[in-house]
């Protein structure tokens, strides 16, 4: 069965634990999604009005975590760890049925999420992908701060910079190739905080659920986390996995190249809005054929349903 064909789990995934803001004890479950349903969470704490489509346009807070809503104003927060594990993983259907507001944040990086997808298993379907092709470069700047996607030819690669005013983590880049890198590291790489920071995400209502378990901490030139650091990269790595999991929000893969120097959520949902604002700068197309050329954008099997 072709590799291009959309895919979904093979059995349910349960996964119990805390939101990292609210502080909440959750309880999730992943199910199949049936061809061409695409990502849908449904809050099981919630009578009515409980479901909540992951989408670009349903994004109503970036402030440290993703949050999607309904026209309700039903919500889930910190979405982007898991979306970046099935965007990695090629899910394109899933039913997530969830007890509270929040995913869990599990070890602060998506390794567990991998785990269990991996455990469960991948069911191929005979319904065949659909791709966003970049077709005109969009850029997006808020001061220091800027992303740009751009055409590219068979891949979705990610070029991404940090840099901080704190000796250990500094400037930090990375690029890979989401369709061909090795994404182990990414996957792994945890979410991260300045121990100077702590005392303003509590006066902000933030962090409720925040660890040592879920979060890596830096005091000045050190980590305070016994573990340490899982890559030289973790830092830079974490923020290519929120950004995998922010663009996945377009509902599909992408072919084209992400720079960005100093993003975070808000920049990549505000670049997506702008991308999306006009149909000339993308396509969508639907893979008609069974293995990936290298020629993919230039050949007639690329079937246009833009």
């Amino acid at each position: 069965m072709s590799v291009l064909n959309q895919k979904t789990i093979k059995q349910s995934i349960t996964i119990k634990g805390v939101g990292l803001h609210t502080g909440f004890m959750t309880n999730m479950k992943i199910n199949p999604g049936e061809p061409n349903t695409g990502i849908i969470f449904k809050r099981t704490d919630l009578k009515k009005n409980n479901y909540i489509i992951p989408s670009v346009f349903n994004v109503s807070d970036t402030t440290l975590c993703t949050t999607v809503s309904n026209e309700f104003g039903v919500k889930i927060l910190t979405v982007e760890h898991l979306m970046g594990a099935l965007f990695g993983k090629g899910i394109d259907n899933a039913f997530i049925e969830i007890d509270s507001e929040e995913v869990p944040i599990l070890d602060g990086s998506a390794k567990i999420f991998i785990e269990k997808i991996n455990s469960a298993g991948i069911k191929t379907s005979n319904i065949p992908i659909k791709i966003i092709k970049i077709e005109k470069k969009v850029s997006f700047k808020n001061g220091a701060k800027s992303i740009s996607i751009e055409p590219n030819k068979i891949s979705l690669d990610i070029d991404f910079e940090i840099k901080y005013n704190n000796p250990l983590i500094g400037t930090q880049r990375n690029l890979v190739n989401v369709y061909q890198s090795d994404l182990t590291e990414i996957y792994n790489s945890r979410t991260f905080c300045l121990y100077e920071d702590i005392e303003k995400l509590k006066k902000m209502n933030l962090a409720k659920g925040g660890s040592l378990e879920n979060a890596v901490v830096v005091k000045d030139d050190k980590v305070i986390n016994e573990e340490g650091l899982r890559n030289s990269k973790e830092f830079v790595n974490h923020k290519i996995l929120d950004c995998m999991g922010d663009l996945y929000l377009s509902g599909y893969k992408i072919i084209g190249k992400v720079i960005s120097s100093q993003g975070g959520h808000k920049l990549t949902n505000q670049l997506l809005r702008k991308l999306f604002d006009e149909k000339s700068n993308f396509s969508i197309i639907e893979i008609k054929e069974k293995n990936i050329p290298h020629s993919l954008i230039h050949r007639n099997f690329l079937k246009s349903i833009a």
